[in-house]
């Protein structure tokens, strides 16, 4: 970390993680601070890049998107332009929620958020079809048992 962070800023940050949508006034009064110090501490953790955005999050079965996949990609492709290419080729799909290189047998993991099968062979599509990959390979989330947790601060 590159800001020191106490334990106040500690509690305003588990409180954000636990509601972004509660009020100064009920944030300052749940870490015991005046509004004027916690607003301080907000801004200053905000301009540090701790706090990134603030977001809501969503139902997604209500929202009928209940499908999730996880898709490992192997390549046979290192170079700094293939990557560039395969960041944006893949980035440009807005199914593909999160996106990491990683170590291992495989380069790279995404998670896809799609509404059911026909959905997600879509998306395998447009992942195949205008770039070179070894391997793909897919694993569909029968439950999701823990998701979006927050970070823990201790």
């Amino acid at each position: 970390m590159d800001q020191k962070i106490d334990h106040l800023d500690r509690r305003i940050l588990e409180e954000l993680q636990r509601d972004a949508t509660q009020s100064q006034r009920d944030l300052a009064d749940r870490i015991g601070l005046s509004q004027n110090a916690c607003w301080r501490r907000l801004k200053a953790l905000e301009a540090s890049g701790i706090i990134r955005n603030r977001t809501v999050v969503l139902d997604r079965d209500r929202l009928g998107a209940g499908m999730v996949v996880f898709v490992l990609v192997r390549t046979r492709h290192h170079s700094a332009t293939w990557l560039r290419t395969f960041r944006a080729h893949v980035s440009s799909i807005p199914d593909v929620i999160d996106f990491f290189r990683i170590g291992g047998d495989y380069d790279y993991l995404l998670k896809v958020i799609t509404r059911d099968m026909n959905s997600y062979d879509e998306v395998y599509k447009r992942l195949i079809g205008e770039i070179e990959l070894e391997t793909v390979t897919s694993f569909f989330a029968m439950e999701a048992i823990a998701e979006q947790r927050p970070i823990p601060l201790t």
